[in-house]
């Protein structure tokens, strides 16, 4: 059983929001998900997906995206990002699928891992009130994953919004990694053009990886 990523699926099967828009590389990325990930991942196989999967608005307007993800090879683990305004209860979407796994203050266990997460926010060295508010509910929301997998030594994370770029550090999110000993982050909401400010590698320790569609060719990434 292996375990995969892929992030920043914006699938819109439902909605008019065309990818090529920002560029050839997007024109029928469905496929190129469909195909690179069904070429590669076993049905016992788990793919981690941080966030961006629909461009729905509603619910209802993210079911065929999410059905489409269903209908791919493997388990998923999915988790918010800042376009899935479609995202509703955790217990509504955990009753969906019996291969599908949202991760919201809970955690999903991968062999001897517990694989945890959060959405994160922006990495703004001075918030304003509101942001200020995000990013705390933001920590508090990973500690609740972080201490429901309290049984598990192994930890992975992931996050939408990376906690560590070349340009900002969310140090409070790196502190909370470091006090769970978090082997692993792994993030997306970065797309090519902004592939530069990526943080991929181990840092004090951790090993960060960008599972962003674009950046990773719309290829599922091996993580273990």
């Amino acid at each position: 059983m292996a375990l995969y990523a892929l992030s920043d699926l914006h699938l819109s099967f439902a909605s008019d929001k065309p990818m090529d828009i920002f560029g050839d590389t997007w024109k029928d990325h469905h496929l190129k998900i469909l195909h690179n990930w069904n070429s590669k991942v076993k049905d016992d196989d788990v793919v981690l997906i941080a966030g961006d999967i629909s461009w729905g608005m509603k619910f209802n307007e993210a079911i065929p995206d999410l059905e489409f993800v269903h209908n791919l090879k493997g388990k998923k683990v999915l988790l918010k990002g800042n376009h899935d305004y479609w995202w509703t209860s955790i217990s509504k979407l955990n009753s969906l699928y019996d291969d599908m796994f949202f991760i919201q203050n809970n955690f999903f266990p991968y062999e001897d891992y517990a694989i945890c997460g959060t959405r994160g926010w922006i990495n703004l060295e001075e918030k304003d009130e509101k942001n200020l508010k995000v990013y705390n509910r933001e920590l508090i929301r990973l500690r609740l994953s972080l201490d429901s997998a309290k049984d598990f030594k192994k930890k992975i994370v992931i996050m939408h919004y990376p906690p560590i770029t070349k340009v900002s550090v969310a140090k409070e999110f790196i502190d909370l990694f470091k006090e769970y000993k978090v082997e692993k982050v792994i993030y997306g909401h970065i797309h090519y053009d902004s592939r530069h400010i990526c943080v991929i590698g181990e840092v004090d320790g951790i090993e960060y990886i960008c599972s962003s569609a674009d950046i990773i060719n719309f290829d599922p990434i091996r993580i273990i």
